[in-house]
This record gives C-alpha cells, structure tokens and sequence, in this order.
C-alpha cells in the first residue's frame, strides 16, 4: 500500500466531525486587482470565455524566450517563486498563473476537469501572444502541461519538463493494476472536508517535502508558505481536484507530445510514486529524458532548487 496514506488523518477524527464544508468567499484584493506594471514585472488577470478570472504573473522581457509553470494541487503560481527569479535572472519571460479556484484566481465551482485547466492555459498563451515557450509543471501541473502541451496550436510550445507530475494516471484500475486505491483518494476528500486548515499543515509537515523521514531538514518556512498557498484558494476547487489529479488517464497526452521532455521525479515520493508515474510516462513520450533524484521528496524542486534549476536550465538551453 502507497505511503500516500499518511497523508490520512485518524479515521475515527474525521467521522467524528461534522463533515460540512464551510462556503469560502471570494477576497478581492490581488484576485480583483486591475493589471499592474512595475517594469519588468507585472501582476494580471484575464478573463476566460466562461467568465472565469485567472491570476497570473509575468515578469521579464516580453521579446525573451517564455518559460510558463503550472503548480500542483492545491497550491498557486508562488510555488514557483524560486524557479521564477532563478530564470528571470538568465534573461528568460517567466510566467506562473493560478489555476482556477487556487490562489488568487477566481474561486469558481465550475469547470474543475483537466481539459478546462488545459482550455485556460491555452487562452493565456493567446493573451500574450506567447511563441516557442517552455512549460515546466509540478504534480497536478504536470498532468496540466501535458494535456496543454500535447493540444498546443504550432509554433507555441519548445519543450516541456514535467517534474514529479501526475501522468499518466494515478488511481488504481483495470487497466492500472499497481496504481493507489480508491479509498486513498476518498480519504483524502474526508479530510479535506473535515478541517482543511489543519489537514494543509500535515501534508507539507509530512510527505510532501519528505519531512517525516528521520533526519529530514525540516524547514518551517515551506510547510507555512504550503499552506498559506492552500488556503487562499477555494475548498471547493481543492476538493473536485482530487478527483482530477487522481482520475484523469493521459496515457493518449503523452504519446501525442512530441516536441523534447524532461522528466524528474524524486526517488523517494511518498505523493506520487515514481514507478506509477515517471517510469511509465517516460515509455509514453516520443522524446523524453528522465533523471531521478535519489532519496529526494515530492517537493524535490522546492528542497534542492539550485540542483533542480540547473538542470532545467541545462535543458532549455540544450
């Protein structure tokens, strides 16, 4: 059984609570907030064609390469902070944006499905007109980037990495004998509805960042900023994405991808098993590179940036 399962709180705490979600308003704030233009950095939002608000940062030069990151549940664009200004540095146009019902974008109910999050990223790259971009997505972001990447109009995407990423399918089927059960998955929803405040501290205390291995280098900053990013999006959005990240089959994306992928994966996820994701993704593609990482967490990326940026960059640049 997958070590996902600590993820799950005590059984016994979460049928003792009521179950009932609390209805999680809007904030304007960032989410509202008209573009904003400070040089090379700038803060926006756009509007789908189904009237939903999306977030996003983009900063840099607007003739330079773009590099577009999609983060994981139930997180926001910051997750990539690091990354962002490692890339900005090298001269390259980063844009992150908030996936709908995360961060600071829209808290819609509607239109939580991968081929809507895939439809909003498209938009976004028409309303920057972006050309030979790279998209770098992490868990659910990666299962992202792969369906945007493998759909994307001619001439909008280079490459793609896809760094501890979802695909092609998590849930145990069928047709996926050694994926993770259902009831992992139902547990996760429980706890989630049951205190989701709590439930956001205990995954980046534990699994995520591998801090529930013994000698971990526990840092108190990640598990906060995990879930200060979680809890600024909606309980709602957070709740029907489990089933998207856990449910969504892109065996078909990622044989349809051929344009160059980097697939990095930490040894040692407890979130995303790499024998049900990397090791079978990198089958899939046309033309993949895959490089574990011994040892490392699910949140590998945030853990060892300067070894995860040089390899992207080392990418890129090949």
């Amino acid at each position: 059984m997958t070590d996902l399962k600590t993820l799950i709180p005590n059984r016994r705490q979460v049928l003792q609570g009521s179950g009932a979600l609390l209805a999680v308003a809007a904030v304007p704030g960032f989410a509202a907030a008209t573009s904003k233009n400070d040089g090379d950095l700038r803060m926006a939002t756009f509007t789908t064609t189904d009237g939903t608000e999306i977030f996003y940062k983009d900063w840099g030069p607007t003739d330079a390469q773009p590099i577009v990151f999609h983060h994981g549940w139930p997180l926001s664009g910051d997750d990539w902070d690091n990354q962002m200004l490692f890339f900005l540095s090298k001269g390259y146009r980063v844009i992150a944006h908030d996936r709908r019902g995360h961060g600071r974008s829209e808290q819609t109910d509607r239109g939580h499905n991968m081929d809507t999050y895939a439809a909003d990223v498209a938009e976004l790259v028409r309303e920057l007109n972006l050309k030979n971009a790279v998209h770098i997505g992490h868990s659910t972001g990666g299962g992202e980037a792969a369906r945007y990447v493998a759909r994307a109009e001619p001439g909008r995407v280079a490459k793609a990495a896809l760094l501890g990423a979802i695909t092609p399918l998590m849930l145990k089927t069928e047709n996926n004998p050694d994926g993770i059960p259902l009831e992992v998955f139902d547990g996760l929803r429980a706890a989630l509805a049951h205190n989701r405040a709590q439930f956001f501290l205990d995954v980046p205390s534990g699994p995520f960042y591998g801090f529930n291995r013994e000698g971990a280098d526990v840092s108190q900053g990640l598990i906060q900023n995990w879930w200060r990013q979680g809890m600024m999006g909606s309980a709602s959005a957070h709740y029907q994405c489990i089933a998207v990240f856990s449910e969504t089959d892109q065996t078909e994306d990622l044989k349809a991808i051929d344009v160059p992928v980097l697939v990095l994966h930490g040894g040692d996820d407890q979130v995303v098993p790499i024998a049900n994701s990397a090791d079978k993704a990198i089958k899939l593609l046309q033309n993949g590179t895959q490089k574990t990482y011994a040892g490392l967490s699910h949140g590998f990326f945030a853990t060892h940036p300067d070894e995860v940026n040089a390899d992207l960059l080392a990418f890129i640049e090949s």
